[in-house]
């Protein structure tokens, strides 16, 4: 089975210049863990709520917060998110992406074709096409 027919293609994305706060409003009202950072439509990076999280003050999320405590979300995308993306071909096999997932110890593949982002695929994606075999 080909990535394309697990990936997700509606994609969210983010660009280098936005806030992470718009980041983590994106991850505290949706399933997702990871966005596609994008600039003029190409994919140029790749943030995960772990980045987030590393980047977060523990104090946040408090009502009682300083100031202080609380510039940390106006923090850019390209502070945080990570540049050495591995990404997948979408006629690739699910095999394929299954041993990248494994070996490179990640938690998604953002899913390209002619070098355009198309879509994403996680590990919950591959699962799946276990499943849906069976």
């Amino acid at each position: 089975m080909q990535v394309s027919h697990m990936m997700s293609n509606r994609l969210v994305t983010v660009e280098m210049d936005d806030k992470i706060s718009l980041v983590k409003d994106i991850f505290n009202h949706s399933k997702l863990h990871h966005l596609p950072v994008v600039e003029n439509h190409q994919l140029v990076g790749l943030v995960s709520e772990r980045d987030l999280l590393r980047a977060l003050n523990p104090n946040v999320d408090n009502p009682l917060a300083k100031d202080s405590e609380l510039v940390c979300l106006n923090k850019r995308v390209h502070q945080i998110m990570s540049r050495k993306v591995i990404t997948i071909t979408a006629d690739s096999s699910l095999a394929q992406a299954a041993s990248l997932l494994v070996e490179r110890n990640i938690g998604c593949l953002p899913v390209l074709r002619d070098n355009q982002l198309v879509g994403i695929l996680t590990w919950k994606d591959v699962l799946k096409s276990f499943i849906t075999k069976a």
